[in-house]
């Protein structure tokens, strides 16, 4: 099925119920539910292991999402991908998404390598922005990983976008990810320059936490 590039949001959403009511398309979602599921269970027992190890949880939530058909529709036609189930699935890589909310950055790099290790995961990529912040400020660990889902048919591999962030980096990312969709601020750069020295600024909090916990750890193994 080809559309141009640019279509109305009145036709995103027309096209996005018609491909949302197909067997094929529940299906992969299904799919994707199952593989979410099994990122979360391994995420619970490494949660519990570091509380019984370590005395301490090393993240605060955890938060998955589907995409939704229409932003699904949008996207494929936006990068001119054919709207078929299978391409759906070969071309989009962050229609499922778990994201993993810690207190600190060191639990959270930590977490994530535990997570990649385990012999049934499968590592497709890694964007660190945390190291190499976005222009704007957004910080946050990216994990494209490959898992298998086990159903009454057999095996199945299924991608899933895990995103790990500090309690200060998910506050700034949803502060932004909301402004966004003001369309009429009177002085958009201004915005843009104070929201660049918050997540500066927040990403200082998050390195001086860090200190403070290591040195109550310190203090504590006296």
């Amino acid at each position: 099925m080809s559309e141009e590039l640019t279509v109305t949001s009145e036709r995103v959403e027309e096209l996005a119920k018609t491909i949302s009511r197909s067997d094929d398309f529940v299906r992969l979602m299904t799919y994707y539910r199952c593989a979410i599921m099994e990122i979360q269970t391994k995420l619970n027992v490494l949660n519990a292991e570091f509380s019984l190890q370590y005395d301490r949880n090393p993240f605060e939530s955890i938060e998955s999402r589907l995409k939704k058909p229409e932003s699904i529709v949008e996207k494929m036609l936006r990068r001119g991908i054919p709207l078929t189930v299978e391409d759906m699935e070969q071309e989009m890589t962050d229609i499922a998404g778990i994201r993993v909310i810690c207190s600190f950055q060191e639990d959270l790099y930590s977490l994530a390598e535990l997570l990649v290790e385990q012999d049934d995961v499968l590592l497709i990529s890694r964007k660190d922005y945390i190291k190499n912040p976005k222009s704007n400020g957004y910080r946050s660990l990216h994990l494209l990983i490959d898992i298998p889902i086990f159903l009454s048919q057999g095996k199945r591999h299924m991608r899933v976008e895990v995103q790990f962030r500090t309690i200060a980096m998910d506050f700034w990312a949803s502060v932004d990810h909301k402004l966004k969709y003001k369309k009429t601020l009177r002085d958009p750069e201004s915005v843009v320059a104070k929201l660049k020295i918050c997540a500066d600024t927040l990403a200082k909090m998050d390195a001086e936490m860090e200190e403070i916990r290591r040195t109550i750890d310190a203090d504590g193994d006296v």
